[in-house]
């Protein structure tokens, strides 16, 4: 496939990926129609991809049909012929971005395996473990942004985009609290609800508010410390890498949202208003701060 066919095809599908994404991902959407416009249908993408194997626990009610979802995925990215992806606009252009951009397949695969986790209800096993996972998913679509954008100043930041990644994940966590432990879902990492008085079943249970709080609390340390370090480690960041972050510029809101609310995080939503998270990403493509 010649360069300028793939940018037609991409092109081509472009809508249908910023479709999925105005329903699925609504900031990574806008995350899209902030980036430069060549950029656009890789990164919407790459973006609506994680999005379908981000819901996948959406819209099932058992883990096997997840991982028949899941796998489907993995075998669109085991045929780069495309004939797994055809009829499916996204998956096929997805492989076009592959090609076009040669982004490694198997951060791709790895970010598919990670999503396993969601699909059952065993707790995250301590902090380490969610910054695995975080780093394979969230970190590793920033990465992948980055390569896209500009692959040469991409390689230098994969620090920044490992912990912004850690701090984003932590934010979606605390935003979707009250869902996860309605279906008895525990990723606040084990070793940090010990240290705050808890277990699996106290947190699922919910009765010791002040317990709960300082879970809470200890969650938004942990996106915190992390969103500091990304900030530090993107000092000098080249601004053509700038729309790979964006999204991140949501974290900091939430953190202070949570940490007003502290145990009714989980009785109310702490989502900031739509118009407030556009500000929020308009100004840190414009001015890389997030």
């Amino acid at each position: 496939m010649s360069s300028t066919s793939a940018v037609q095809t991409s092109d081509a599908a472009l809508e249908p990926s910023l479709a999925s994404l105005r329903v699925n991902d609504r900031d990574r959407y806008l995350a899209c129609l902030l980036a430069p416009e060549a950029a656009r249908p890789a990164l919407a993408a790459l973006y609506a991809f994680h999005a379908e194997i981000a819901r996948v626990r959406d819209v099932v009610r058992e883990p096997l049909p997840g991982e028949i979802r899941l796998q489907w995925w993995r075998d669109v990215l085991d045929d780069p012929s495309g004939g797994k992806a055809s009829g499916h606009p996204i998956a096929k252009a997805l492989l076009e971005t592959i090609a076009t951009y040669r982004l490694p397949v198997s951060v791709l695969q790895d970010m598919i395996d990670a999503r396993i986790f969601d699909l059952y209800d065993d707790p995250m096993e301590g902090r380490h473990a969610l910054e695995g996972y975080a780093g394979e998913t969230a970190s590793a679509l920033i990465q992948l942004a980055g390569l896209v954008l500009d692959p040469q100043a991409a390689a230098g930041a994969a620090d920044a985009a490992g912990h912004a990644g850690v701090a984003q994940t932590v934010a979606g966590l605390l935003l979707l609290a009250p869902i996860h432990r309605s279906r008895g879902q525990v990723f606040f990492p084990l070793d940090l609800l010990a240290a705050t008085g808890l277990d699996r079943e106290g947190f699922l249970q919910g009765e010791d508010k002040a317990a709960l709080g300082r879970a809470v609390d200890a969650m938004i340390g942990l996106g915190r410390e992390h969103l500091a370090k990304a900030r530090q480690a993107a000092r000098g960041l080249a601004p053509s890498l700038r729309p790979a972050f964006v999204p991140v510029a949501l974290a900091q809101p939430v953190f202070d949202r949570a940490a007003h609310v502290g145990a009714q995080l989980f009785e109310q939503p702490i989502t900031p208003p739509q118009w407030r998270r556009q500000w929020r990403m308009w100004r840190a493509a414009r001015s890389g701060r997030w």
